[in-house]
């Protein structure tokens, strides 16, 4: 995942904390983040590691970074 820096190399409990639509995204393509008791995987790794394929990953690649535009602005 291609991802701003300061998201995708954060843990991804500490995202979902300051983010929690981040967590809503994922969650939607049954990826449990939210409920995960470890959350040290980085944002930019999670989806690779659930092996969900290039056009799965894209997409959501693309709602993270469509959630986060209008917050950069």
């Amino acid at each position: 995942m291609n991802l701003p820096e300061e998201i995708g190399n954060q843990p991804i409990n500490k995202t979902i904390e300051q983010h929690p639509r981040i967590g809503e995204i994922l969650q939607k393509y049954d990826i449990g983040c939210i409920t995960c008791g470890v959350g040290i995987c980085l944002v930019k790794d999670v989806v690779t590691i659930h092996a969900l394929g290039d056009e799965i990953e894209a997409k959501i690649e693309k709602e993270i970074r469509d959630y986060l535009e209008p917050l950069d602005a």
